[in-house]
C-alpha cells in the first residue's frame, strides 16, 4: 500500500512568520496517520522551519541542489549544506529550473546523484510543455525524462524516487489537467518503471503536481496511480493546504 504523500512547494515565496503559522497550525491540527507531509521553503528558511516544523508532522524538503559538495559556484547550495539543516527531501527538475534555468535532462540526473550520495531523497519532477501535449508528444517526453534518470540508476537506488507528474502548461495558471488526463499518464509512467522492476512500479509513489488545489484534490487524489500532490500556490495558504492533506487521507 503506497502512502500518500503532500508535498508543498513555496517557490520564492513565504517568510518567516509564514514558517511560524504553518508550524502552529499542523501542531495543532490532526492529520490522517497514513499521510506523509513536507514544505519545500525557499533556502532561507530552511534553518527556522527545521526547528518550527520539529513538533509537528511536517518533513522539510529543499527547492534544488547543486550537483557538487562544494566549489566556486557563487548563489549555490549543496547537498551537504542541505544536509546540516535537516532536509530529507529535494525536488530535482522542476519544470522552472528546466525552462528558467536550462537544466537538461543530464543536469538533473546529475542532482539526483547528488541528492542521493548525502541521503536526501529525491523529488523527480517531469512533465510536457502546452505544445508538447496539442502535439501529442505528452507520453513520449514524460517517459523520456523518467527513463533518462531511471535507466542509470542501481536498484536501490531506484527506491530512494518519487516522482512528480506537473504539466507545465497547469502550473500557475488555473488549468488543470483533468483526473482521466492526470491519471493516463500516472499509469503511463508506472507501466514504464515496471520495464525496470515490477515490484517497484507497484510501490512507486507518483505526485500530481499541476495546480491541486482545496477544491480539486479529493478527485485527484481518488485515482488508481496518484499517490498524493506536489502543491504550488495553495501551500501558501495553511488551511488550504491542511484540507488538502486531509483528502489524502
Amino acid at each position: 500500500m503506497r502512502k500518500p504523500l503532500i508535498a508543498g512547494n513555496w517557490k520564492m515565496n513565504g517568510s518567516a512568520e509564514l514558517v511560524e503559522t504553518f508550524a502552529r497550525a499542523f501542531a495543532e491540527t490532526t492529520l490522517p496517520a497514513s499521510v506523509e507531509v513536507l514544505i519545500h521553503p525557499p533556502f532561507p528558511y530552511l534553518q527556522a522551519a527545521s526547528e518550527a516544523f520539529a513538533a509537528t508532522p511536517i518533513g522539510l524538503g529543499a527547492q534544488t541542489l547543486n550537483p557538487l559538495h562544494a566549489g566556486a559556484r557563487t548563489g549555490e547550495v549543496s547537498g551537504q549544506m542541505l544536509k546540516e539543516f535537516g532536509v530529507e527531501w529535494v525536488l530535482v527538475g522542476h519544470s522552472e529550473r528546466r525552462q528558467l534555468y536550462h537544466e537538461g535532462d543530464e543536469a538533473v540526473f546529475d542532482r539526483v546523484i547528488a541528492a542521493l550520495g548525502v541521503g536526501i531523497r529525491p523529488i523527480l519532477c517531469v512533465g510536457e510543455t502546452l505544445e508538447e501535449r496539442d502535439a501529442g508528444r505528452t507520453e513520449e517526453v514524460v517517459l523520456r525524462q523518467v527513463g533518462y534518470v531511471m535507466s542509470r540508476l542501481e536498484p536501490a537506488q531506484r527506491r530512494q524516487l518519487t516522482l512528480a507528474y506537473e504539466p507545465v502548461w497547469a502550473i500557475g495558471t488555473g488549468r488543470t489537467a483533468t483526473p482521466a488526463q492526470a491519471q493516463e499518464v500516472m499509469a503511463a509512467i508506472r507501466a514504464y518503471q515496471a520495464g525496470f522492476d515490477r515490484e517497484l512500479a507497484a510501490e512507486l509513489r507518483l505526485l500530481y503536481g499541476g495546480s491541486m488545489n482545496a477544491s480539486n484534490a479529493a478527485e485527484l487524489l481518488a485515482q488508481q496511480d496518484i499517490d498524493g500532490g506536489l502543491i504550488g500556490g495553495a501551500s501558501l495558504k495553511v488551511d488550504d493546504f491542511i484540507a488538502i492533506c486531509q483528502s489524502a487521507g
